[in-house]
């Protein structure tokens, strides 16, 4: 297997270093806006269309199946071929694939088009983080650098609503949908120029494996894939970020319907009655991760997985117009508290513990539920939306509150369990900061999994007994030798 070549590391200092960061955290910010950025633009897509909403919701269902479906693939990609190559590809089909959408004339291939969307966001997202790790050295360097990329993640949803509602205003929502393509190029032609060639795997590595070690990490990647992914916490965190997600998404779709079909409200009024729930989630990144450390991961998942539940329960009395400082608001910021207690500790509690070589499968594999669990729960809720003649949404909310209170009783399950918030400080302690390096544990699809090596090797001494005595594993003094 030919050696790849690896472009020096970076820093943010670098005029260099921060033009390729900004690259990476635009196109983070374009793949996290594409839910929200169609959910708003449904109604108006249906009207124009002739899509009932039984079937305009594959527009987000589609892409985040792709997405989720795509995101394990996208990383055995990158492994073999490395990030720059799929990176570019991916930009390029999805500029592509955003003109498509706006010019689309019928319902199939509209959703072909955010299918295609989904696919190049599971290989934007991973690699992105793969480049990063490449690029930037560990340390303080990297930390800012994934500070940055997790804010801008944050901060995709927030932008699709607003941008969303003001392009489906005053333009269509065909503008809307089109919209990202000139981005996306501008992103491309860019990272022509930036991205290094030769970036690392998901994982951190910047050069290519000879063929005896790939076989080996291939062995021993199977030989534990089975019992990694059977660990409680990966599955409760899987769990709990599939229903967290999944119930929004369910919510989204449908009161933007209700909002806007039977209430009369703007595309624009709409997307900014779902914005606090959002900033809040924006504002809490930088702060999230220590917060998930400071007082363990499965207590602020119990404590915010009760929010998002409660705030859909209120909703259960809409109908006609609904007053916004009443009904919408009220649950707005519980969803958003939910997600400000919720989101980082999930993935913290996701990977802490795992060890070094299968954190970019636990990764994948939770980023796979985030978006397959939305997937589904946009899928049941469309189910039980109303007839045309029906007085309300109430059996969709309540299916939308069901999944949201199933997120509550897993989360529960974790505290429950017992010695819930012991992993994350072994972790903390084998790693260094290795859960604030992105952002504060933001919800991202990968995380390089070599942050925090240096200080893992410094403080994990081997063994060293001597003549006189020693030490066993867990430190206790014993006698060797004469005394």
């Amino acid at each position: 297997m030919p050696t790849a070549r690896t472009e020096p590391s970076t820093t943010m200092s670098h005029p260099a270093g921060r033009a390729l960061l900004f690259v990476l955290s635009g196109t983070m910010l374009l793949d996290a806006l594409e839910v929200s950025t169609a959910a708003v633009t449904l109604p108006a897509i249906g009207d124009d269309l002739g899509l009932p909403p039984a079937s305009s919701h594959w527009l987000v269902t589609g892409f985040a199946l792709a997405f989720g479906g795509l995101i394990l693939v996208a990383g055995k990609v990158v492994a073999r071929v490395g990030a720059r190559r799929p990176y570019l590809v991916a930009l390029l089909v999805f500029a592509v694939a955003s003109v498509a959408g706006g010019l689309a004339g019928d319902g199939p291939l509209l959703m072909a088009t955010r299918a295609v969307k989904g696919a190049c966001a599971a290989f934007t997202a991973p690699v992105g983080l793969a480049i990063i790790a490449a690029a930037f050295p560990e340390g303080a360097a990297r930390t800012r650098a994934m500070s940055v990329y997790a804010l801008f993640g944050a901060g995709g949803f927030t932008c699709g609503l607003v941008v969303s509602g003001v392009l489906t205003t005053a333009l269509g929502w065909r503008w809307t949908l089109a919209a990202p393509a000139p981005v996306a190029l501008a992103l491309f032609l860019a990272g022509l120029r930036l991205v290094p060639r030769g970036g690392g795997a998901p994982g951190g590595v910047n050069e290519a494996k000879t063929d005896e070690a790939a076989k080996t990490d291939e062995a021993q990647r199977g030989q534990g894939r089975a019992g990694v992914l059977a660990w409680g916490p990966l599955i409760r965190s899987c769990l709990g970020a599939a229903t967290l997600n999944g119930s929004f998404w369910g919510l989204l779709l449908v009161v933007s319907l209700h909002l806007q079909a039977v209430a009369g409200w703007s595309a624009l009024r709409t997307a900014l009655a779902f914005v606090p729930a959002t900033v809040l989630l924006l504002l809490s990144v930088p702060y999230s991760g220590r917060l998930a450390e400071r007082y363990g991961p499965a207590r602020l998942i119990a404590l915010g997985a009760a929010a998002p539940p409660a705030g859909y329960a209120l909703l259960l009395r809409l109908d006609g117009a609904p007053s916004y400082t009443v009904d919408i608001l009220p649950t707005a910021l519980l969803v958003g508290a939910g997600y400000v207690l919720c989101f980082a500790a999930l993935h913290i509690q996701a990977t802490a513990g795992v060890p070094e070589s299968r954190k970019g499968l636990v990764s994948g594999v939770y980023q796979s539920s985030v978006q397959l669990g939305g997937a589904l729960a946009v899928w049941l809720t469309a189910l039980a939306l109303p007839a045309a003649s029906a007085p309300g949404p109430h059996a969709a909310i309540g299916l939308v509150t069901a999944v949201g209170a199933l997120g509550l009783l897993v989360a529960l399950a974790g505290v429950i369990g017992g010695r819930p918030d012991r992993p994350v400080r072994s972790a903390r302690n084998d790693e260094g900061s290795d859960h604030d390096d992105a952002g504060g544990g933001s919800p991202l699809p990968l995380r390089p999994a070599g942050v925090g090596a240096a200080e893992r090797g410094a403080r994990r001494p081997g063994r060293q007994p001597s003549r006189h005595g020693g030490h066993d594993r867990q430190g206790r003094a014993h006698r060797g030798g004469r005394g």
